[in-house]
């Protein structure tokens, strides 16, 4: 076959991105995008057409085979279940949708129509998440006993601007979907499902801005064993500070660390030596901000791959789900400990 054709629907940061690692894809050819704004108000350079609406995409674009689905989280569903009517494979940036129901949809649309579904969830390609799976798949550190999780960053007045759909609780969802599901998803994959879920959800200093909390204590059990916590906020000043994963585990522990879980900072694992990881990739830069790791090229790669034939979806669906659940858990419990406190 020749190139795989690519439509983006969405040309904000994360659009843009997408258009950059497609058009730099010798195998791949950006051919469409969609954006309610001009390409002027969504400062884009490029002769590719910009379309105005989904429904004009499909029915006046040129022809495509995969749709990248950049919108606001609160429209991924709705340009997802667009797109495979359309008969196109989808690629969704995370999170999949805001809720498990209209996830469910995505993957029963997806089966319906036999188009492949794939979830951005770029940080599984960063070297110490490739390294530490390893380490948990082969038995490693033997059982977990314990997993920390540490995320804090900045995001203020320069991120939520009134104009713009971040902060809103039907388009932005809250900061577990926005900032921190690529960290829920490595958690997910490394260690498997959670129960027994204790949240205490604040919003501290982001009340004039968001419509949801930005910080949260979280106490869990992984099903397969041990127990966890995961701790974030977007209250800190300035600048991001950390994404750390602490294991404390039957035969070592290990913390991956860094600004973006990018780094292994501590490794004491019986009877085993650390290995040199490769570089990884910096963080998306959006100038007043940052995000998680760069890795949009791997996704599209293996968007291509799948296509052709030569590979397998590595993000899938099922699991894009399972991030989406376990938010929707985390974000119930906490409205039910918030309940029984403003009875007390």
């Amino acid at each position: 076959m020749g190139k795989v054709r690519f439509a983006i629907i969405g040309a904000g940061h994360i659009g843009k991105r997408h258009a950059e690692m497609v058009t730099g894809n010798p195998e791949a050819e950006l051919v469409a995008m969609c954006d309610v704004r001009s390409k002027e108000e969504c400062n884009l350079k490029t002769e590719i057409p910009l379309f105005r609406s989904v429904s004009e995409l499909f029915t006046s674009g040129p022809e495509c085979d995969v749709v990248s689905v950049c919108s606001p989280n609160g429209l991924h569903a709705e340009h997802a279940l667009a797109a495979f009517k359309a008969q196109k494979h989808v690629v969704v940036e995370k999170p999949m949708a805001l809720t498990k129901a209209d996830c469910e949809k995505i993957i029963y649309n997806a089966l319906n129509v036999h188009r492949h579904l794939f979830c951005v969830m770029q940080n599984r390609y960063s070297p110490p998440s490739i390294w530490i799976k390893s380490a948990i798949d082969s038995g490693l550190l033997g059982n977990i006993y314990m997993v920390v999780i540490n995320c804090f960053w900045n995001r203020d007045d320069r991120y939520y601007k009134k104009e713009n759909w971040k902060g809103k609780k039907d388009m932005d969802g809250g900061t577990l979907f926005t900032q921190f599901s690529h960290f829920i998803d490595i958690m997910y994959w490394l260690f498997g499902d959670i129960t027994n879920i204790h949240s205490r959800l604040r919003d501290f200093n982001h009340r004039g801005s968001t419509e949801f909390e930005d910080s949260g204590i979280v106490h869990f059990d992984f099903i397969n064993g041990g127990i966890g916590s995961l701790n974030f906020s977007t209250s800190v000043k300035n600048v991001n500070f950390e994404s750390s994963m602490t294991i404390i585990a039957e035969k070592g522990t290990v913390k991956i660390g860094g600004q973006y879980m990018n780094e292994v900072v501590y490794c004491d694992i019986e009877n085993y030596s650390m290995p040199q990881l490769p570089p990884g990739n910096p963080a998306n830069d959006y100038g007043a901000y940052k995000g998680s790791a760069a890795n949009h090229v791997y996704i599209i790669q293996n968007v291509i791959d799948t296509i052709m034939g030569r590979s397998q979806i590595t993000t899938n669906a099922l699991e894009g789900l399972k991030v989406v659940d376990i938010i929707e858990r985390i974000y119930k419990s906490g409205e039910q400990i918030s309940k029984k406190m403003s009875e007390i």
